[in-house]
């Protein structure tokens, strides 16, 4: 999720085991397909649920697996702008009981109701989604203008408290690797998404595509293997400032599977020593001089002049086997937008609410902006292609 609702990307509370929900998957003629909506830090998927169908628009989270929205009654829930869904009036929604095996894969952050009804927690850094586990037929467009429906197991949330959302999303779309993800549950073996750069107007939206058809292939095309258990890490060997590379560690030597790459937070995250050192080769390389001693900044690497191809110099992100060229547009943004300052958008763990103590770090949204991203669950690897997603 976006820096004001997760903080602690890739990492959950909620334990899982390994099952998997044996789900029904189109024909390779007929590809599940949703629109993606930039809102807020947000790359929101509209899907429909339940039935009558009620609009649901989940943030997309490949660091995370449960798929929840807010339901009626919700009385300690985040405001949205879209009707709740009423589970009340849904002729397709069904509980699921303390003993059936989705509730089980949640281990110990689920308790069992009166009615034998499995209540569920799902843990983020920020704080708590609680409510009730529960199947529903949900339903997504295709790429052949039918909507393409799923019975899927879902947090009906009711008490959303801590969470403080701003933005247009009723909940979350885990496309994480466990049990309960939304890829799994569909049944889906591969999906791909391209995320629209931060500020684009939320009039344009993208694309996410599910299963076989979902392939990222042609010229371009980069891939790198993921390791783990629900989440996608990757191993990031270094980083290249125009022409010097600088390694992840100053020893050379790297573990595998020290990036988590988290659709659902914003920024490239990087543990101190590896930022410092980043960030030096960075400022060598901008000729203007940056903004000193401002209180409003902190320690951050900022600029009164915009960073562009121009003036600023290209990071080429060095993964196992991929190397992914990311212009100024990734790695600068405008942190205060009442202030013309532009500042280095990548960050250092340790100035974050992240408790990482192993090194790792976050490959988040903003850098995965206006690249064709796919997930392979079969083969294990994450694919990058350069592609302008306005006009996908």
């Amino acid at each position: 999720m976006a820096s004001s609702v997760r903080f602690h990307p890739c990492f959950l509370v909620a334990s899982i085991l390994s099952y998997y929900v044996v789900g029904l998957l189109a024909t390779t003629h007929n590809v599940p397909q949703a629109q993606l909506i930039p809102d807020i830090n947000q790359n929101l998927m509209k899907v429909s649920i339940g039935t009558p169908p009620v609009d649901f628009y989940g943030s997309i989270d490949t660091g995370s697996d449960l798929v929840w929205t807010q339901c009626l009654p919700c009385d300690a829930c985040f405001k949205q702008n879209h009707p709740m869904f009423d589970s009340r009036r849904s002729s397709t929604y069904r509980e699921i009981s303390c003993q059936s095996e989705e509730c089980r894969i949640l281990l110990d952050e689920t308790t069992c109701s009166p009615q034998n009804i499995c209540n569920y927690k799902y843990g983020y850094a920020s704080g708590l989604t609680k409510g009730v586990l529960a199947k529903e037929k949900v339903a997504i467009n295709s790429t052949s203008g039918q909507a393409v429906s799923f019975d899927i197991a879902f947090g009906c949330a009711h008490n959303t408290s801590s969470f403080h959302y701003k933005g247009h999303g009723t909940g979350i779309i885990g496309l994480g690797a466990g049990p309960l993800s939304f890829v799994s549950q569909i049944g889906s073996k591969r999906f791909s998404y391209c995320m629209l750069p931060y500020g684009t107007d939320p009039s344009i939206t993208s694309k996410i595509s599910f299963g076989n058809g979902s392939e990222v292939v042609g010229d371009g095309v980069v891939s790198t293997p993921f390791v783990g258990g629900d989440q996608y890490y990757v191993t990031l060997e270094g980083i290249s400032v125009g022409d010097t590379y600088v390694p992840f560690n100053s020893s050379g030597k790297v573990s595998k599977g020290n990036v988590c790459i988290d659709s659902g937070s914003p920024p490239l995250t990087l543990p101190p020593d590896f930022y410092d050192r980043l960030v030096v080769e960075v400022k060598k390389q901008i000729s203007i001089d940056p903004i000193k001693n401002d209180t409003l900044l902190g320690t951050r690497l900022c600029y009164r002049t915009e960073i562009t191809n121009e003036n600023g110099p290209i990071l080429t992100v060095h993964f196992e086997g991929a190397d992914v060229e990311l212009k100024p547009i990734h790695t600068f943004n405008r942190p205060v937008k009442e202030y013309e300052y532009y500042c280095f958008a990548i960050t250092n763990i340790a100035n974050t609410e992240l408790d990482f103590k192993d090194g790792t770090g976050v490959y988040g949204s903003n850098v995965q902006a206006n690249f064709l991203i796919g997930y392979d669950l079969e083969t294990r690897m994450v694919s990058f292609k350069p592609t302008d997603c306005t006009k996908l």
